[in-house]
């Protein structure tokens, strides 16, 4: 049963899906800031949402069908999508960042209550991400899932295990597509040849 409920959980339709639910954000000028900054080693901030997103929604597809727990899916991927959303390099030395680890979530919902409209879920995915980190409890699943991906997926960057790698193609492609940079050329058709 596991095995069939793997199958049908494409990386095609977990791209859909994070696309679907989180195409204000991505396609925003603001979250295409984050592909400036690195997190874990070469991963661009943008890479790892995408990727803490993508298993964000693999832990709540499962937690769904095996064990019937409900999960608010779009405020899952729009919190992961913005729980990094710090916008600074923290590699620069000497810079106020204070404790990275420690402060950014409080900056990312900071920044993401400023640039988006939020839910309190989402406040809480962003601002307690960290968790045990920082010493805020997560009040909610969708806050709980993202903490475990995004704690997966740091560990994967770091030792360049390559987790989402077709994921972040097939959502850069989509923003291609939608800014325009990207046509599709038919070719000829019969009426022209």
């Amino acid at each position: 049963m596991a095995l069939h409920f793997a199958k049908r959980i494409t990386e095609y339709r977990l791209a859909k899906d994070l696309f679907t639910r989180g195409k204000d954000i991505i396609l925003s000028p603001e979250a295409q800031v984050m592909k400036n900054f690195t997190q874990h080693g070469e991963t661009t901030v943008f890479e790892h949402c995408i990727a803490v997103a993508k298993y964000s929604l693999l832990i709540a597809y499962s937690l769904e069908r095996i064990f019937k727990i409900d999960v608010d899916k779009d405020s899952l991927v729009r919190g992961a999508l913005l729980h990094d959303y710090f916008l600074y390099d923290w590699h620069v030395k000497g810079q106020a960042h204070g404790l990275h680890g420690f402060t950014h979530p409080r900056v990312a919902r900071d920044n993401a209550s400023r640039d988006f409209t939020l839910n309190e879920i989402e406040k809480d995915i962003i601002g307690k991400h960290m968790f045990p980190l920082t010493p805020f409890l997560p009040s909610y699943r969708e806050s709980v899932i993202v903490s475990l991906a995004d704690k997966w997926c740091a560990i994967a960057e770091t030792f360049k295990i390559d987790v989402s790698s077709y994921i972040i193609y097939r959502v850069n492609f989509r923003i291609a597509l939608a800014n325009g940079d990207y046509s599709i050329d038919y070719g000829e058709t019969l009426a022209e040849a």
